[in-house]
């Protein structure tokens, strides 16, 4: 057939399909998953049924599969969202489970309905995607029972269907780990039926944004007859709607996902390193890092070059230990970071062991190019340390996203003559077997994570949360968590 032959109204659509975006809203498509490992619901055919009708009324694509081997990136990429239909007991391994996680990294949906929440137990990252587990259901005097529903937030697109309150029949799970970051809409009475164990909160739909995907779960849906309830079905739709992105629905993206460990490939670039503490990656080419005896070395991706840039005099020796193999200290140079605005002011943080004073510093230098500028030293912060006996220094160095820096110091305690018990030692001249003065103390920098915000100037602020507010008698304000024997390298959740 020749364009000639063609009818009209077919012309006229493939003309507009050049100077339109014909394909710029894709069908939404759902893979509906119904396995069970544990007990198994009557009501999964009459929601496959349902699905299935509403897929075709509501022009969306619906697959149903109760086969595991269906959870593959391949396979996966092909929906915009997943229904747990039913779901129990541990339906995925361990490479299926993965290929889940990265689904909804990428931007995928999840929709659990009824028993979901009685599913993968051993599975923490899908308890908290369901947003709670299965703890009980009624049972006396029948696990089906009428209660009294209060929908909690009537403007909703998962409530717009429902009345403000109404009564259902069907079986009210009870739930536990139930997650803060849910956003609860409709909550059944404990006192409009018997057997409820969530007397103070008991939500039944909620739905949260999570890991770069959405989530929705409904409780309901235990009897078949639910999955014939306009109101239940529509209650179901927005929240499949809400999981395929709603109006902005377009394939799931994998380059969003976290990398699976086996993408990682692992390059030495430089070994025989004298005791490296920390690093920080400065910039697309250069890495910083120092070394316990005080060096400071420079890596430069572009050349494969180190170099040793500058050396900080360190104490890393005791000093009343006569016995020459248990002399050398855990001290010296321990912790370094850049600071967050690096890219404008060049600052970096160390923490080290100060050869002329029994505290250990933590100080800001200027890295000017590739040369550290000694003599910008600015000493934010002194901890007091006994060098006798060992042992435990903490040292590292972490940013928050507000700009707050966490220096973690050790206990400063030898733990080594207390025979297997706590370091409480009260005996004269026995302060360095004594934790009490350290981690215990709230008047001690030792055994803490400290938490302080640096200043241009080289001081720093006291930011609030800490344990004990500014002026607290005997206390100190920079301590943020206390009680710790050695926290050596710690990092904050950005």
């Amino acid at each position: 057939m020749t364009y000639r032959s063609l009818p009209l109204f077919v012309l006229l659509g493939l003309w507009l399909c050049l100077f339109t975006a014909c394909d710029s809203q894709p069908e939404a498509s759902v893979l509906v998953f119904s396995k069970t490992t544990g007990y198994r619901h009557e009501s999964i055919e009459a929601g496959q049924a349902a699905l299935e009708k509403m897929g075709k009324e509501k022009h969306f694509k619906t697959d149903f599969t109760e086969d595991a081997s269906a959870f593959t990136e391949q396979n996966l990429e092909n929906y915009q969202a997943v229904v747990f239909l039913n779901t129990t007991g541990d339906v995925l391994d361990e490479e299926q489970q993965t290929a889940f996680e990265r689904f909804i990294q990428a931007g995928g949906g999840y929709v659990g309905i009824h028993s979901a929440t009685d599913t993968e137990y051993d599975w923490p990252w899908y308890g908290e995607l369901a947003g709670a587990w299965f703890l009980d259901h009624p049972s006396q005097p029948s696990n089906v029972q009428e209660g009294h529903f209060t929908v909690l937030d009537s403007s909703s697109w998962a409530t717009a269907m429902m009345p403000r309150e109404f009564d259902w029949t069907d079986e009210f799970y009870s739930f536990r780990n139930i997650s803060d970051a849910i956003h609860p809409v409709l909550a059944v009475d404990e006192k409009s039926y018997q057997g409820g164990k969530n007397p103070d909160f008991h939500p039944m739909s909620w739905y949260h944004d999570f890991d770069g995907g959405r989530a929705f779960y409904t409780a309901l849906g235990h009897v078949p007859s639910a999955f014939s309830e306009p109101m239940f079905l529509d209650h179901l739709y927005a929240g499949i709607r809400y999981a395929t992105g709603g109006d902005d629905v377009h394939r799931v993206d994998f380059a969003q996902s976290r990398p699976e460990d086996n993408r990682f490939s692992k390059s030495v670039l430089v070994s025989d390193l004298d005791e490296p503490t920390e690093l920080a990656v400065l910039d697309d080419d250069r890495i910083l890092f120092v070394e316990r005896h005080g060096a400071v070395k420079l890596y430069k991706n572009s050349t494969g070059q180190l170099e040793t840039i500058a050396t900080i005099p360190v104490s890393d020796t005791y000093t009343t230990d006569k016995d020459p193999a248990n002399s050398r200290a855990e001290d010296g140079l321990l912790g370094l970071n850049k600071d967050p605005n690096f890219a404008e002011n060049h600052f970096v943080y160390m923490y080290y062991s100060d050869p002329d004073t029994s505290a250990n510093v933590l100080s800001r230098f200027t890295l000017d190019g590739d040369e550290l500028r000694l003599n910008s030293e600015k000493k934010l912060l002194f901890v007091a340390t006994q060098r006798q006996q060992c042992c435990h220094t903490g040292g590292s160095i972490a940013f928050d996203g507000e700009g707050n820096l966490y220096p973690s110091t050790g206990d400063n305690t030898n733990p080594f003559a207390s025979d297997g018990y706590s370091p409480s030692d009260e005996r004269p001249g026995r302060s360095a077997w004594d934790a009490q003065s350290g981690p215990a103390n709230t008047n001690d920098l030792r055994g803490k994570i400290l938490r302080i915000t640096p200043q241009p100037d080289g001081t720093y602020t006291i930011p609030e949360g800490n344990l004990f507010p500014v002026g607290t008698d005997k206390t100190r304000p920079e301590i943020y968590t206390m009680g710790h024997r050695n926290p050596y390298r710690i990092s904050v959740d950005p």
